[in-house]
């Protein structure tokens, strides 16, 4: 069992402030994000506000107009810092409030920072511009951009005590991460082409004829860019099937967290699939009241329940 601090602690009024500070990051940045974690207990919501502060960073990096070898060394400077919260060396009156926060969370729960390493190894694989042939290799830069989050999040939100298969959740956090990721990338397909990125895998690419890109709002010519997204989409919801199956091994508003996040965006692959040019012409979103029925459908348990009937039918077959 991976266990959490439930109870409320005394917390000094500058690590306040600086949890203050990253929910504040959240609430005003993270949107998708910010529907699932709202449902979470104090301690808990604060914890992943400070994990989602510190990601944020790297992630904005990563996404600015730097040069490439001014943000590998920012990058470089932000591992550094991670460094000194993994060794304790971060006091509560420091500068950084993200780092005095991220530094708290970790004291109160057995977060694996490690994971935040991973990240700014996938975001600099971005710095580098690769790009990726297979399925194989983008699930590599995936893994650490997303599935790395997910296990970060999973030690924030423990595991039931006596749930059967509780051992594999941290594989299953992983794949709910990369079914998450794989939806982003078919989301912002238009957008990451105009900045000179392109992730989908190039033999998935060659398949359907799309090996130009997507420079514009319309396919490519002679392409089959419906057959290529329809691809993409089952390959998602295979991942989100398997990473589904973290739900039953979570308390209930810890499971309601990871069902409203995930419910967005699975909601989102539904359009997608629905219009896949839609993606060429702009981003594709969800208006906040279907984001907040997901997030009661997450609160009610639904998708927990159904997620648990799945376990016990694959254990029975």
């Amino acid at each position: 069992m991976i266990r959490t601090v439930e109870s409320e602690h005394h917390v000094p009024a500058p690590v306040l402030a600086a949890y203050s500070y990253c929910e504040t990051v959240t609430a005003q940045q993270a949107r998708n994000f910010a529907y699932g974690i709202r449902l979470l207990p104090a301690a808990k919501r604060r914890a992943m506000s400070a994990l989602y502060a510190f990601s944020r960073r790297v992630d904005d990096i990563g996404d600015g107009t730097l040069a490439p070898e001014v943000k590998t060394a920012r990058l470089e400077e932000t591992r550094a810092v991670l460094a000194r919260v993994r060794g304790g060396g971060v006091a509560e009156d420091d500068t950084d409030p993200v780092a005095v926060a991220l530094g708290h969370a970790a004291d109160h729960f057995p977060i694996p920072l490690d994971g935040l390493d991973e990240l700014i190894d996938g975001v600099l694989m971005d710095v580098r511009g690769e790009t990726y042939e297979t399925w194989d290799d983008l699930k590599v830069y995936c893994r650490c951009v997303a599935g790395a989050i997910g296990r970060l999040s999973l030690g924030v939100f423990g595991t039931e005590a006596g749930a059967h298969g509780a051992d594999r959740a941290p594989e299953y956090a992983d794949t709910l991460g990369l079914a998450l990721q794989l939806t982003n990338i078919l989301r912002d397909v238009r957008e990451d082409a105009e900045g000179g990125r392109t992730y989908l895998p190039a033999d998935d690419l060659a398949k359907f004829g799309c090996s130009a890109g997507f420079a514009g709002p319309v396919p490519p010519p002679g392409s089959d860019f419906a057959g290529l997204v329809h691809f993409e989409v089952r390959r998602a919801r295979a991942l989100f099937a398997e990473g589904y199956r973290l739900l039953p091994l979570l308390d209930r508003r810890s499971g309601a967290c990871v069902a409203a996040m995930a419910g967005i965006y699975r909601r989102l692959l539904d359009r997608i699939e629905r219009e896949p040019e839609a993606v060429l012409r702009g981003r594709v979103s969800l208006p906040g009241r279907e984001k907040a029925y997901v997030a009661v459908r997450g609160l009610s348990g639904l998708d927990a329940r159904h997620a648990a009937r799945g376990t016990v039918r694959r254990r029975v077959r």
